[in-house]
């Protein structure tokens, strides 16, 4: 976080041109991901495969994959799905006689990467240094996932967003913008594995979650500039691109646009921010933001015809236990203060992640304390869901301001992070209801941040 200046409003895309090279690994926390499959596919039909287990994963989820489209693309377009008529190309990276696939010229040029080629209409990924990572670090669904995505690609490429109208008109269709897309479509299909549908692999509440760990990881570089022709989306609008097509379908995913489509991508605006990575140390991350909070759920309050008292944001060495089990951060009812562990596990998991998932979980008392300000119950699902969501809230609120307190390149990522490894911002306040899995829990905060206190029922 940071002393806002003028600067991006919310929601804005400028992004110029689309790249094949699609997914690519930065670092990131792993998640813990497990099996998808029941039973697997001969990967025979592969380019290049030596038959191995990550072959044989992949090609289990192209194939349902293909299967998806050949009933999704009819309902969304009215035209009949092709096949990829180019193949699918297994790149054993490592291996210096290597075949390249189409749109490279050696086969190094595939490592660490997966992608779609337009021009061959073929789909390729790295066997050495790609697929075997994502499924140590987070399970076969980020195999799933990442071929999905690529076959996201395939469709544009069917509906006439090819190459050359990227190049020939970059402006409606920016590489942020198709890169969302294929997120979306991705979406889309692993709500049909969800429901059921697919006949070889079962994506459950757990891999979801690791799915969106694996989307994090491939997110653009805290401070991208949302004009670079490369730049793919932070994990924020990539997460969010996802969701949507989960819980909105095909249709949704095919009809975004410049028009409808907005994009939280920031580059960093001051030198010292940069140089601090966009965050600010612990105690200074208390001392800011615990009044910025104050004043702003005053105002919500206010607003409502209820008189706010300030909550006392007191520092504890161990963990609260002023109310159950809310984790390194509390709202106390009984003398309406927050008590905030200033050891041990918060410091840790502010380094560990970033100084947002401080302000998220910190946001989420406060959010405690402005429904018990008016009137609401704090207790049990619903109070779980609300304070997580008035997080989203007030997040939305310093992320769209033009001065004061404001928020950093990658605090939208940290906020996303932090929920999908905890529940703390989405207990109760007595810490036996809580929101889970991370899906749900990134789903509630995004419906604040996207929609405001109207999402929440407060305001």
């Amino acid at each position: 976080m940071r002393r806002a200046s003028a600067r991006l409003v919310l929601l804005a895309t400028t992004l110029l041109a689309t790249t094949t090279a699609c997914t690519q690994l930065v670092p990131g926390k792993p998640v813990a991901g497990e099996a998808v499959t029941r039973g697997t596919v001969d990967p025979g039909f592969i380019r290049g495969t030596d038959g191995g287990p990550i072959d044989q994963l992949a090609a289990t989820a192209i194939t349902d994959i293909d299967t998806f489209w050949q009933g999704a693309f009819p309902d969304t377009f009215d035209d009949p799905w092709q096949p990829l008529d180019g193949g699918i190309y297994s790149v054993d990276t490592a291996d210096p006689s290597a075949k390249p696939p189409p749109c490279t010229e050696k086969a190094t040029d595939v490592e660490g990467n997966a992608f779609y080629c337009p021009s061959a209409d073929a789909i390729a990924w790295d066997r050495a240094a790609l697929l075997p990572v994502l499924k140590d670090r987070f399970g076969d669904a980020a195999v799933v996932i990442v071929l999905a995505h690529e076959m996201g690609h395939a469709v544009q490429n069917r509906m006439g967003i090819t190459p050359e109208a990227e190049r020939r008109e970059p402006q409606r269709f920016p590489t942020i913008l198709t890169e969302a897309m294929a997120d979306c479509f991705a979406g889309s299909f692993v709500k049909w594995v969800n429901d059921g549908k697919s006949e070889h692999l079962d994506i459950g509440s757990d891999t979801l979650d690791s799915a969106l760990g694996a989307l994090i990881t491939f997110r653009d570089p805290v401070g991208t500039s949302p004009t670079d022709q490369s730049a793919h989306g932070n994990a924020f609008d990539r997460v969010s691109a996802f969701q949507d097509g989960y819980q909105q379908g095909t249709k949704f995913c095919a009809a975004m646009s410049v028009d409808n489509r907005g994009f939280t991508q920031q580059a960093f605006t001051s030198a010292d921010d940069r140089d601090r990575g966009g965050n600010l140390p612990f105690d200074e991350m208390l001392e800011e933001i615990t009044p910025d909070l104050d004043t702003y759920f005053k105002g919500l309050v206010t607003q409502a015809g209820k008189t706010w008292s300030e909550p006392k944001a007191t520092p504890t060495e161990q963990e609260p236990d002023c109310s159950g089990d809310q984790g390194p951060v509390a709202y106390c009812p009984a003398d309406k203060s927050v008590e905030i562990e200033v050891e041990e596990d918060l410091p840790e998991l502010h380094a560990e992640i970033g100084d947002y998932a401080t302000g998220v979980l910190v946001a989420s008392r406060y959010g405690l304390a402005a429904m018990a300000a008016v009137g609401e119950g704090v207790e049990g699902d619903e109070a779980a869901t609300g304070a997580l969501c008035l997080a989203g809230a007030y997040t939305r609120e310093v992320f769209t301001r033009q001065r004061g307190f404001g928020l950093s390149p990658g605090d939208l990522d940290e906020a996303v992070q932090v929920l999908l490894a905890y529940d703390y911002a989405a207990r109760d306040a007595t810490g036996s209801a809580s929101i889970g899995p991370g899906f749900k829990r990134v789903e509630v905060f995004r419906g604040g941040v996207l929609e405001g206190t109207e999402a929440c029922g407060l305001g």
